[in-house]
């Protein structure tokens, strides 16, 4: 715990319970002093107490902490060992008792003692993991679109700046004459030198987020996803560079360029974080438009006759008016009248169902061609569309038992890989042929590359949400 701590307390209820919690707390090692407000049911403590040993002391007398349920938004996780490396640096926070954390939607979802210390030390926590972390305020699918479109722009941008490397380097392997048209006009040194400005551009550009997240990870000694994608094209980019400025430090044999290889590694990358992002953005439109299914007004009847009236100022004992054809507002019961209702938004199924007096009705529900007067049942978060908005939301933040096994598996992936990548250039420049050197750093970064485990640690949570928000969309 910080030197300073709030803590909300249940149970209180007098005066006489603040002064002996206030006993209880001056009692836990770590609390220089205690100071509670009945008014508020706080205490200010004091001191590096443990908040499990403060929440313990306050069980046994009848009290206890209030727990909080927070959702942070966690920018830079981009494969399955940063979950892991996440939820072990939340885990680790005094307060928190439980935290789950999501690489489909970047977030995590912590259950904690209700305290602005412990939300600020989980934050400060997430920070030296090597990400960034806030309280959910924005809407998540607005941040989906956000990213989307960012991820979306830097892979055309990525893309026009690799097509031509892709074209003077690979293109003469495909058509023998185009190569010699090449040597002719240009050269093989101006088709290298711009090669090197054209994926240079690419690395510091739409790449460079893999350099900047990847690198901080390997100084920390937890290298990622990013790390592997920067090794592997960096190493790519060198190796072609020392070829371009300085071809004698290498064998006669081993003087080549490999450019394309690491700009449209980064491509492709670029195009598969576009994809998942805008899967993202479609999965949280389906559960938008389920809440727009629910009208904003409805008719009320009064003792004066018959009002529109907003569906959130609507409360259970309410008569509505249903006219053909409209939406029916709330949860309701049917008082008078006969009709059939579309109901496919929540069953699925298109045929209308027969209504009449005393038969339930579903708020966002369709009216058919007849009347109805109905009474209002339930309202707010306590409606069906609003528990099956509720429900989608919780299942594509959750955490399915075969996920977390992946996401230990993953854990352990990429210091893995990175040990495989180091045995593979040491194997090959004991037993390789000549030139030893270029084969080996060769087979040392297809490794790198190859093994990216950004599939495996994000397969399981993107399929979950795009199922779920398609099963929502489809009723």
């Amino acid at each position: 715990m910080t030197d300073h701590a709030t803590i909300e307390i249940d149970g209180m209820h007098c005066a006489a319970c603040v002064g002996r919690v206030e006993r209880i707390l001056a009692r836990v090692p770590g609390v220089g002093e205690a100071s509670v407000n009945l008014a508020t049911n706080t205490a200010r403590l004091t001191g590096g107490a443990d908040l499990g040993v403060v929440a313990s002391a306050l069980t046994k007398a009848g009290y206890g902490l209030r727990q909080a349920t927070t959702t942070l938004t966690i920018d830079g996780m981009t494969c399955a060992s940063c979950v892991g490396r996440v939820e072990r640096a939340l885990g680790a926070v005094p307060g928190i008792q439980s935290a789950t954390v999501n690489l489909a939607n970047q977030t995590a979802m912590m259950t904690h003692v209700a305290s602005p210390e412990v939300l600020a030390s989980a934050i400060a926590a997430v920070a030296r993991a090597g990400y960034h972390a806030e309280p959910q305020t924005a809407d998540p699918i607005d941040r989906a679109a956000l990213e989307s479109a960012t991820q979306r722009n830097r892979f055309w941008v990525a893309l026009a700046l690799t097509l031509p490397v892709f074209v003077l380097e690979m293109g003469g392997h495909l058509i023998p004459a185009f190569h010699h048209w090449i040597m002719a006009t240009i050269g093989m040194q101006a088709s290298w030198t711009l090669q090197f400005v054209l994926v240079t551009l690419v690395l510091i550009g739409p790449g460079r987020q893999f350099l900047t997240r990847g690198v901080p990870a390997l100084v920390r000694l937890s290298p990622d996803m990013n790390s592997l994608v920067a090794l592997g094209t960096v190493s790519a980019w060198t190796y072609s560079t020392v070829a371009l400025i300085a071809p004698q430090v290498l064998p006669a044999a081993a003087v080549a360029v490999y450019f394309e290889a690491a700009a449209v590694i980064v491509t492709l990358i670029l195009m598969g974080r576009w994809m998942e992002a805008r899967a993202r953005g479609q999965t949280g439109a389906a559960i938008r438009r389920l809440v727009g299914l629910q009208p904003a007004s409805a008719l009320v009847e009064t003792t004066t006759g018959a009002e529109d009236r907003p569906t959130a100022s609507l409360r259970p004992g309410d008569i509505l008016r249903i006219r053909p054809g409209e939406r029916i507002a709330t949860d309701s019961v049917v008082l008078t009248g006969t009709s059939y209702v579309d109901e496919s938004m929540i069953t699925g199924e298109p045929v209308p169902v027969a209504k009449s007096e005393g038969t339930p009705v579903t708020g966002g529900t369709i009216n058919g061609t007849g009347a109805l007067r109905v009474e209002v049942t339930r309202t707010g978060p306590d409606t069906t569309l609003a528990q099956i908005v509720r429900l989608v939301a919780e299942a594509q933040g959750g955490k399915l038992p075969i996920q977390a096994l992946v996401d230990r598996v993953t854990m352990w992936f990429v210091p893995a890989v990175m040990g495989v990548a180091v045995l593979t250039v040491l194997v090959w420049l004991v037993f390789g042929p000549d030139p030893v050197l270029t084969h080996a750093l060769v087979a040392g970064v297809s490794v790198l590359i190859v093994a990216c485990p950004c599939a495996m640690g994000l397969a399981t949570p993107t399929s979950i949400m795009v199922g779920t928000g398609r099963g929502a969309e489809m009723g």
